[in-house]
């Protein structure tokens, strides 16, 4: 076929296809020339190789008319082979387009994909001549059709939110509810089974772990692992292939449109803080050919070499406008043109560093907040990395909620038994206040977890006190070192009942204690059913039994738990309001929003570092009317004692009286006259108001 360049146009970057050619715009500001490379369907054999005629600024761009939907392409790039000065151009690297939608074929472990020669004397300053098309993912030229706009999701309120984080595969290759061909797909998470699932749990957001296109690490594959967890990416535009299953591409946006439906939303983990092409010792794929002075952060005493504020080898320079537009771009692509819900930004700190530091308002953070697709979007920060004043939990803009870490190792702490805890966890069940607090920020800022990917489930934290990684084939060296756990008395599994009980009474109470925290709770998938990773607190690796939910592992009956606590805090506002709860008396009432007591219904005594027992009543926040949060009562009592505890129960008011909402001990349920109260060893309580003549049952 013969090609016939025209100049086409730099406004929308990406190949895109208008019904009688297609576009062909790419960035590189230090290029000489640009190459676009043509292949087979199949992606094996290159057909063409044509230069971009045109450059409008640092916007290479050309337009072949005749070309069809689904063409197979990249890119070679031309200019200075000069490590020293940040340049690494190397035409002999075919490089996927940064804007592609999809991706034919998988990345092969090759040293042809090392712009330098492996092994060399001069290591990556030497020159690798070798062409590495065979070895590369290709791009595809997509129909637009296929990315239609999006409709609205559910657009729950943030004070309403109960998150689930999952992995694709993870969640369901294990599932036989789930049909065989879908398991481990995006359809398998909004089959019949999943949604029944997370219609039962109250979930009202899927927070999916990374499905933009990324790529297996060579280290890993060479030990006969993979990147399962996937913070690795290369294409910020393409769905993950590995999880595409029998509909296509099209099953992730059915996918979403029927969580919709079920009125659940979704949320993705991105990465933009670094990409896969790692230090100057790792693969040329696209970014670092197209422009690596431009697309990432080089060390000023010697641009050979890269800022690593990630721990992954590089930075993505999101400073560059460029390089920012890209990272807006698709994040708009992910709303408009997929449908979902909102981000959880990995390791952001890296995303709102500037050259002087962490700025939340910095470039990258106003241009996010200001933008009309995004500014209405949920918005999580992961508040840190390990960079120079990397931990920044709490500083983040109001628009923000934050995984809070310290929610998550007090509630620990507290469980397992460490003194001083009693106190952190005040504050926690209170929306760490104390954090979050300033520049009219609210109570949902504050993202509760017991557990997350990164580190171990709700069931190890109970059962292991020593992580037990040595599958990652790193020597069990990786993975966290204080994971605030403890393993009830025997390491690992054990038949012994006893330390059963315990277990899972201790799971029961840091589940209750997380349902009635204010601030915006997340669930582990698979925390629900005591799902465990046999004691793998870094499980990045295993794409297998130790990284997938078990879904036969609910021996203890948690899961009906997990629903009813769900159900006792949607049926209470009091737990989760927007307002900030600091113990000032209503306006309406002159009641306090909050009030503290111990056994004997006096204020607990604070400095004891062994405190154990306590009780929170929690209404209305004072700076909101009475009709607004209505008058919702809501009696917390927690008991760590390793004995029974006697609780003096203020007087209800009159013609009404306490009433057991929830217990994590006996089953036993009840109306309660003002008077004591017997609560179990180590027993988490909710007591609500009700009628005298209301039933017993809840």
């Amino acid at each position: 076929m013969d090609y016939h360049f025209t100049s086409g146009n730099p406004t929308q970057l990406g190949a895109h296809h208008d019904g009688q050619g297609v576009n062909f715009a790419v960035f590189s500001a230090h290029a000489s020339a640009i190459e676009l490379c043509l292949f087979t369907p199949d992606g094996h054999t290159e057909t063409a190789r044509l230069a971009l005629p045109e450059r409008s600024g640092d916007i290479w761009h050309g337009y072949l008319p005749g070309l069809a939907v689904g063409t197979v392409y990249g890119y070679r790039a031309h200019g200075p082979y000069a490590p020293e000065q940040g340049h690494r151009f190397n035409p002999n690297k075919l490089l996927l387009d940064p804007y592609t939608r999809q991706l034919c074929g998988a990345f092969k472990d090759d040293p042809a994909l090392l712009g330098y020669v492996e092994g060399d004397a001069e290591e990556d300053l030497s020159f690798d001549p070798r062409d590495s098309a065979p070895y590369v993912a290709k791009s595809v030229v997509r129909d637009p059709a296929i990315f239609p706009k999006a409709g609205t999701g559910p657009q729950i309120p943030w004070e309403e939110t109960l998150i689930y984080e999952a992995h694709v595969k993870g969640l369901t290759a294990q599932n036989d509810r789930v049909p065989a061909d879908l398991r481990g797909t995006y359809d398998a998470l909004a089959s019949d089974a999943m949604l029944a699932h997370f219609k039962r749990l109250g979930i009202t957001a899927v927070e999916l772990l990374p499905v933009h296109a990324f790529v297996n690490d060579s280290f890993l594959l060479k030990k006969g692992l993979t990147n399962y967890w996937g913070y690795n990416t290369i294409g910020f535009f393409a769905p993950e292939p590995r999880y595409v299953g029998p509909a296509g591409i099209a099953g992730f946006q059915k996918m979403v449109q029927r969580l919709h439906a079920a009125g659940i939303e979704v949320i993705l983990d991105v990465v933009y803080n670094h990409t896969a092409e790692g230090d100057q010792r790792g693969p040329t794929l696209s970014f670092r050919g197209l422009d690596n002075a431009s697309y990432y952060r080089l060390t000023d005493a010697d641009p050979r070499f890269y800022v690593n504020d990630t721990g992954t080898g590089n930075t993505l320079n999101v400073a560059h406008p460029q390089v920012l537009r890209m990272v807006l771009d698709s994040l708009r692509f992910w709303v408009e043109h997929m449908g979902v819900d909102g981000f959880r930004f990995d390791l952001a700190t890296t995303l709102a560093r500037e050259p002087d530091g962490f700025d939340p308002q910095g470039g990258f953070m106003d241009a996010l907040r200001q933008d009309p697709v995004l500014g209405g979007v949920k918005l999580i920060a992961e508040p840190w990395d390990i960079g120079p004043g990397g931990y920044q939990l709490g500083a983040y803009p109001p628009e923000f909620a934050e995984w809070n870490d310290a929610y998550r190792d007090t509630v620990r702490r507290f469980w397992k038994g460490d003194s001083h805890s009693a106190q952190d966890l005040a504050a926690r069940l209170l929306g760490s206040a104390e954090i979050f607090d300033h520049r009219g920020r609210r109570a949902w800022s504050s993202l509760n977890f017991l557990a997350a990917h990164d580190g171990f489930t709700l069931a190890d934290t109970t059962s292991y006190a020593r992580r037990h990684n040595q599958a990652n084939g790193e020597g069990n060296r990786d993975g966290h070192h204080g994971n605030h756990s403890d393993s009830c008395g025997v390491e690992g599994p054990t038949t012994d009942p006893d330390i059963l009980a315990r277990r899972a009474r201790r799971q029961r109470n840091m589940l209750a204690t997380l349902f009635l925290s204010q601030g915006t709770p997340m669930l582990l998938a698979g925390d629900e059913m005591g799902n465990s990773q046999a004691g793998n607190n870094n499980a990045y690796c295993q794409d297998n039994a130790i990284g997938w939910v078990d879904w036969q592992a609910d021996q203890a009956g948690l899961f009906d738990f997990v629903q009813q606590l769900s159900a006792f805090r949607a049926a209470h506002p009091v737990l989760r309001q927007s307002r900030f709860l600091h113990g000032a008396a209503r306006v309406a009432d002159g009641r306090p929003d909050v009030e503290w007591s111990d056994a004997t219904g006096a204020a607990p005594d604070w400095h004891d570092p062994d405190l154990s027992t306590f009780c929170l009543m929690l209404r209305g926040s004072a700076e909101a009317s009475v009709d607004t949060v209505g008058d919702d009562a809501v009696l917390v009592v927690i008991n760590r004692a390793p004995d029974p505890v006697k609780i003096a129960l203020p007087p209800p008011p009159t013609g009404q009286c306490w009433q057991i909402g929830m217990r994590t001990g006996a089953a036993a349920r009840g109306k309660l006259e003002a008077g004591e109260l017997v609560v179990e060893a180590e027993e988490v309580m909710a007591l609500i108001l009700s009628p005298m003549d209301a039933p017993d049952a809840w």
